[in-house]
């Protein structure tokens, strides 16, 4: 009789609360079993979300504000606080805080063409939107006003006079705070109407598709960045590293601003070395190639970085012979238009 209501209990012992932020502000709350797989809470997230190709996305946690995506084959708990997994639950109701997890972009790629699922480039396409928020591109000031037109159409549908007038946008949730602060909010209001008016009859999906392929040509939306060190003793990073589409960035940190010191797209990496701390940088096919050493300042760190680095690579690899595909096909759709425009 008392071993049912004890075995009940065991299990309610073994459940955890968590909540994963998604790129829409949306966030799903779940109860799994402390000992789940990332993997399997992945596959959970992806059902719920009716998300049909998550190869692009990922799991992370924040740590020293870096975003430290999950190892897949990991169990969960080793990701998480100690204060969660120890956390016994009060019952079916009360798990305790949850562990706050987040479900975003871990691969970039520069054309939404390459991701088939709707609902994936639908999410796709908010992760990018909250990047473009922080994007620092001064001289691609009039591509932000070409992307909250995309936007507007892809969240609002076509320009409607009657209902699109005055304040029917909040400038803050489409443009990054130096653009609003450089033009003013009146500014935006008085001439982004007409950009959207001009995407009249695209559809939500197509408006997705051009606003990925423009976001992604802004050089620090589609990037991941990490702090790097220049030697052991250094307490503050001084270098930062960005993972890009195509590649390998290496950045001076000076003041609030990041001057690039090196590019290496992946065809010139011959080879990431992470050793403990340290990490080596092995150009390839460089007259003045030499290796570059910088340290990450914890041996899991080097971990985390070299598996993403090296699944980034492969990806982008793997993507080659479609995205040569995929070009063909909008240049004869480019001829045809013109064609018929013509």
């Amino acid at each position: 009789m008392n071993k049912l209501p004890f075995h009940n209990n065991r299990v309610m012992q073994d459940r955890r609360s968590v909540c994963i932020f998604l790129p829409n502000d949306d966030s799903l709350n779940i109860i799994i079993n402390v000992k789940i797989l990332c993997h399997e809470l992945l596959v959970q997230v992806c059902d719920l979300l009716r998300l049909k190709d998550c190869h692009l996305f990922g799991l992370s946690v924040i740590q020293n504000n870096e975003h430290v995506y999950m190892d897949l084959a990991q169990k969960l708990y080793k990701y998480c606080p100690k204060e969660w997994k120890k956390e016994a639950s009060k019952g079916i109701d009360q798990f305790g805080p949850p562990m706050i997890i987040h479900f975003r972009v871990q691969y970039y790629v520069e054309n939404g063409r390459l991701i088939s699922d709707r609902t994936a480039r639908y999410y796709y396409y908010w992760h990018l939107r909250k990047q473009v928020l922080h994007s620092q591109c001064a001289l691609r000031e009039e591509a932000y006003f070409l992307l909250t037109a995309f936007a507007l159409q892809a969240d609002l549908g076509d320009f409607k006079r009657n209902k699109h007038y005055g304040k029917y946008f909040e400038p803050e949730a489409y443009f990054p705070a130096w653009v609003v602060a450089k033009r003013g909010k009146d500014y935006i209001l008085k001439h982004v109407p007409n950009m959207h008016k001009d995407q009249f009859a695209l559809t939500a999906s197509e408006a997705h598709l051009k606003y990925i392929k423009e976001a992604v040509r802004l050089d620090d939306v589609a990037v991941h960045y990490y702090r790097l060190y220049k030697d052991k003793r250094e307490v503050e990073a001084s270098l930062t590293l960005g993972l890009t589409t195509r590649g390998i960035q290496i950045f001076q940190n000076l003041d609030e601003e990041k001057q690039l010191l090196y590019d290496f797209p992946w065809t010139n990496v011959g080879k990431l070395v992470f050793v403990g701390k340290k990490f080596e940088i092995l150009p390839d096919g460089l007259p003045s190639a030499r290796k570059l050493i910088y340290y990450t300042g914890c041996p899991l760190r080097s971990r985390h970085l070299l598996q993403l680095l090296s699944s980034s690579h492969r990806l982008y690899m793997n993507l080659q012979p479609v995205l040569r595909q995929v070009r063909r096909l909008e240049e004869n759709e480019e001829k045809k238009q013109y064609r018929e425009s013509y």
